[in-house]
This record gives C-alpha cells, structure tokens and sequence, in this order.
C-alpha cells in the first residue's frame, strides 16, 4: 500500500463521515455512537412495514401500538447519557 493510496482511503472515509451522521467521527464516543445505532434501527423498524408488523404480532400489540413504542424509544434509546469529566 503506498502513502497516495492511504490518503486517498482517509479522504474517502473522511467524506463518508461529513455527508452520513451514523458513520461516526474521530471525536464520537461509544454512547453517542450507540444511540445512532438505536436510533437507525429503529427508524428502520417504523420504515419497513413487514418488520413492524412481525414484530407487532411476536408482542401481541398492535402495529400502531408497536409504532408508538419504537418512537418513544427513539428519545432516550441507551439511557440518560453518561456525565463527562471536565479537565
């Protein structure tokens, strides 16, 4: 691997990082990165109809029901986000 393609790849990813919110940053931390994570997936979950009603029926709830529930869990999908210490 030579030294031009190495910057190239960096670039890329760095272009990837700017244009897609969940491919992270170098500043990202573990919990930020986790909610975008969660919060995909259940975007994800809401924006495939089979998927929400698969999991509508494996709850027995109804599939607005299973809507409602998943954007709520959108909020606060890992908890209340960890304190972090001032240097």
């Amino acid at each position: 691997m030579q030294a031009s393609d190495r910057f190239n790849i960096n670039s890329q990813l760095e272009h990837l990082q700017a244009k897609y919110v969940g491919t992270g940053h170098a500043d990202m931390n573990r919990f930020e990165w986790a909610v975008n994570i969660q919060r995909d997936s259940y975007a994800s979950y809401i924006g495939h109809y089979p998927l929400l009603a698969y999991f509508a029926i494996a709850e027995n709830e109804s599939i607005g029901r299973e809507r409602y529930t998943f954007m709520q869990k959108m909020l606060l999908p890992c908890g209340l986000p960890p304190e972090r210490e001032e240097d």
